[in-house]
């Protein structure tokens, strides 16, 4: 069975985020389980994700999902926009949420974080010979 599609490819926080990911070297999108994905070899990144509570998914349409360090994962955890997702957070990932006030240069940070976690040697040197 096929995943509803879970966002509005005219979203303009998914538009930010569609930029910064796929800045990144052999960075690349897919749809996974309804949401954008981007990746190179492993997915490094999500566009929303959901919690659940009391048996009930609640949605965070405008959120980026990582795989950050985990001493970046706890205090992000203490800042009001990060939660931890459904499915992916047990295994380190962290969910933030996207509005008016967002610190896009913070948001290129923790893509950056994610992708050099995921996306191999080759890759990374790429990333740091642009430097």
């Amino acid at each position: 069975m096929a995943h509803p599609i879970m966002f509005d490819d005219a979203d303009p926080f998914l538009a930010r985020v569609r930029t910064l990911a796929l800045a990144l070297p052999d960075a690349a999108e897919k749809i996974s389980h309804g949401r954008p994905a981007f990746h190179t070899t492993k997915v490094f990144a999500y566009y929303g994700g959901s919690v659940k509570v009391d048996g009930v998914y609640q949605q965070h349409e405008h959120s980026v999902v990582v795989l950050v360090d985990p001493a970046e994962r706890e205090a992000l955890l203490e800042d009001a926009r990060g939660y931890v997702p459904a499915y992916l957070g047990p295994s380190g990932w962290i969910g933030v949420d996207l509005g008016g006030d967002t610190d896009w240069d913070e948001i290129g940070e923790l893509l950056d974080a994610g992708y050099r976690r995921t996306a191999g040697k080759r890759r990374v040197a790429a990333l740091d010979a642009r430097a």
